[in-house]
């Protein structure tokens, strides 16, 4: 398998769908001009509403979503597999989809997922997240074939989640990609650790483009958007501010890990608790 260049966009959107677009176009370009083929955004690319109610009555039906088309025509106009993190599709009067869309050079939607694990927390500093209130979870994992192998779709909150994980990397995923909106309290705590964990119990690689920054509805992400390879070594990382990151990813590193550590091929089956 041949290597390729890859890209984390990181951003800070707002409510406001159309500047949202123009901006993550604006450095999706960007990385191209640097040489990405493989270009990631962030969960929630195209709308950070002030809470999920705000979001839902801002939301479209897949085949009615503004910023589809306008993103798919950028995938074949700059020619990369482009992997749009999360767009809220309503799938339902009460309930959104947290998809994840992934591009072909030609502007064809090659792959969707939706976010299995859903985000219903209280955390020490107050901040209250009832995800589930508003989205509707997915129930399907999946592996999108790229040119260079395989790559298992995941979203933020499934991080924490490390069976979803080994299951597609079992399935051939040489590559994870986790675009996500972490809060800065939970960012700060385990962000780094959790997706070098992942890279290295799986032997994969990790793409983790984010949110970073206080939004116009008040939350505040953190950002640091990583680019993690198979062994562990953070390869690229972002800040807080919108941007660009880039690495080089050879597969065969995926391989040459496994090789090394084997232990995809070790489970047993054992009883109790």
């Amino acid at each position: 398998m041949s290597g390729f260049r890859a890209a984390c966009v990181q951003l800070r959107s707002s409510d406001d769908v159309a500047e949202n677009v123009r901006a993550a176009s604006d450095l999706i370009r960007e990385a191209k001009g640097k040489g990405a083929e493989f270009v990631a955004t962030p969960e929630n690319t195209t709308l950070m509403a002030p809470d999920g109610g705000a979001k839902l009555e801002r939301s479209f039906p897949e085949d009615r979503d503004p910023a589809l088309p306008a993103f798919a025509a950028l995938a074949e106009e700059l020619g990369i597999w482009l992997l749009i993190g999360s767009l809220a599709i309503k799938v339902s009067e009460s309930k959104t989809a947290n998809r994840s869309f992934l591009f072909d050079p030609k502007g064809r939607i090659a792959a969707r997922y939706d976010k299995i694990h859903l985000f219903d927390v209280d955390l020490p500093s107050g901040e209250k997240y009832r995800e589930s209130n508003t989205v509707a979870g997915g129930d399907r994992a999946m592996l999108a074939d790229l040119p260079w192998g395989k790559a298992g779709l995941t979203i933020c909150y499934d991080l924490r989640f490390p069976q979803l994980y080994r299951r597609l990397a079992q399935s051939g995923a040489f590559l994870h990609t986790v675009p996500s909106a972490f809060t800065e309290t939970t960012g700060k705590a385990h962000w780094h650790v959790l997706l070098r964990a992942r890279a290295i119990e799986n032997g994969a690689f990790v793409i983790a483009p984010a949110q970073g920054g206080t939004h116009a509805n008040g939350r505040r992400t953190y950002g640091h958007s990583l680019i993690v390879a198979p062994w562990g070594e953070i390869l690229a990382e972002g800040g807080v501010d919108p941007g660009v990151i880039i690495a080089d990813i050879d597969p065969a590193l995926a391989a040459d890990a496994r090789a090394r550590v084997p232990n995809l091929k070790h489970d047993r089956a054992f009883e109790g608790p």
